[in-house]
């Protein structure tokens, strides 16, 4: 019901600007609201016990449920060429992956456009968090589902009543949305381009209005205000809640955080030089081109200013690598996160000193707290579980895209990509290319793994074990 209030909302916006997709969006909304309402009254008087594993399982199918009603715009609207091309659109939307399969932005009608970067805002931070934090009357244990949406290892808390976290969550997100908009206006964007950026910026999205996405703006003041946005949307909103407070030194305790800045601040320095000693850009462009697509790409935003494939084959390893790395836990990043990296380093560090000291007990430390054995164990699983589905996932692409000049290349691109969030790869799905030209079942593919790494595998993951569906 709430999708549908957003489709509608958006049938006057269409109407006044003779989009012409109004038709669609109406009749797309009516159908949504229609089952929405259905499945409402059905159940309103059911039980609202809700556990951690019915928690699971409403995540898990209300996300397929609300990808599946995402795509009726464009499926009724006739601007994808099939049913499976739809819902790859409004999975790459909802999950912020901005993976594309349109091949002529340009020449889309602005409403569907719009609910298009709507999708990312959306999925952001989450619609299961957004029904938790305006929809308090359906009391139906917001905790299960909020651990179940973002079971990242985040520890501190905002406040420790959910539906008080979310509302403030989603407070920062509308404020930092209206700001950015606000800024790129002024600074020469038209309404349309700047609503949409807007959105899809502080979702980590990187669905565009151009064809060309954020190299069609050729301005320096445009490129730098989406790059700060972008790092900034990567910062775990607490840390980001914080920092609106003035509490500084809060922020800056987070290890995450200082990681996220250090670890990105050494790239920019690094690959900005590798650019300027291969190709003939001046200083100030390639420190501009590097930092906006590193950070675009580490916070796994999608938004494209240059080919990165093209400066080099070492630095073309270098952005393949930055699609594994992901933001900080609790921001609208996807990938694998900051957080664990920092942990599995820590503990391979450890494990060296354990070598020479086998009697101490050495304990891991995050912001000067001990890590949890049972924390420790869940990071290594998921990395070795994520591991194992880039593995097995490019293995099955591979024989997908047999008939590809590049098949190995392109399939390790697309996965990662897809498991991790990013939006653009390497290979023949590049930042100069889009998805349109993978098979059909090659996009079912790569939609189950977006929806793999948006709810972070285990949400997903865990449906397919016998126990789960066992009686206590």
């Amino acid at each position: 019901m709430i999708l549908a209030g957003f489709m509608l909302v958006l049938v006057p916006y269409s109407l006044l600007i003779d989009a012409g997709d109004y038709d669609s969006l109406a009749l797309s909304g009516l159908i949504t609201a229609i089952i929405g309402m259905i499945s409402y009254f059905t159940t309103r008087k059911s039980s609202m016990d809700v556990g951690k594993r019915e928690g699971f399982l409403i995540v898990a199918f209300g996300w397929l449920g609300i990808s599946f009603f995402s795509s009726l715009p464009y499926y009724v609207h006739g601007i994808m060429p099939s049913f499976t091309d739809a819902v790859f659109e409004s999975v790459s939307g909802l999950t912020t992956t901005g993976a594309s399969i349109m091949t002529d932005i340009e020449a889309s009608s602005h409403g569907i456009l719009l609910w298009r970067s709507l999708t990312q805002w959306l999925g952001g931070m989450g619609i299961i968090v957004l029904t938790i934090a305006i929809l308090p009357l359906l009391n139906i244990g917001g905790v299960e589902l909020f651990v179940a949406e973002s079971p990242g290892p985040t520890s501190n808390k905002i406040h420790p009543r959910i539906k008080e976290t979310a509302k403030r969550l989603w407070l920062i997100y509308c404020g930092l949305t209206v700001i950015l908009m606000t800024i790129l206006l002024v600074l020469g964007m038209n309404f349309f381009d700047a609503i949409n950026h807007a959105l899809t910026t502080m979702a980590t999205g990187g669905f565009s209005t151009k064809n060309a996405s954020i190299a069609y703006f050729d301005s320096a003041a445009i490129q730098y205000t989406i790059t700060f946005f972008m790092l900034l949307a990567g910062v775990n909103y607490t840390v980001i809640y914080f920092m609106l407070r003035g509490n500084i030194k809060n922020a800056w305790s987070s290890e995450e955080f200082r990681t996220y800045l250090y670890l990105l601040t050494a790239m920019i320095v690094f690959v900005t030089l590798g650019v300027y000693h291969v190709s003939d850009l001046g200083p100030e462009l390639s420190f501009r081109q590097v930092s906006f697509q590193l950070i675009a790409m580490v916070t796994t935003t999608g938004f494209v200013l240059t080919d990165y494939t093209a400066w080099s084959p070492a630095l073309t390893i270098v952005f393949f690598i930055t699609m594994f790395v992901g933001g900080c836990a609790g921001s609208t990043s996807g990938g694998i996160k900051i957080i664990r990296h920092l942990v599995f380093f820590k503990n391979s560090i450890m494990e060296l000193k354990r070598l020479l000291h086998p009697n101490a007990i050495i304990r891991i430390k995050l912001d000067k707290k001990i890590v949890r054995p049972k924390v420790l164990t869940h990071i290594l699983v998921f990395l070795l579980l994520y591991l194992f589905l880039f593995i097995a996932g490019s293995v099955v692409m591979t024989f997908i895209f047999q008939d590809f000049d590049r098949p190995l290349i392109t399939a390790i691109g697309s996965v990662a990509t897809s498991l991790g969030n990013v939006g653009p790869a390497i290979g023949e799905l590049g930042p100069l290319d889009n998805f349109a030209k993978v098979p059909d079942t090659g996009k079912w593919v790569l939609i189950f793994l977006m929806l793999l790494g948006r709810l972070e595998i285990f949400t997903i993951l865990i449906l397919f074990t016998p126990f789960f569906w066992k009686q206590n």
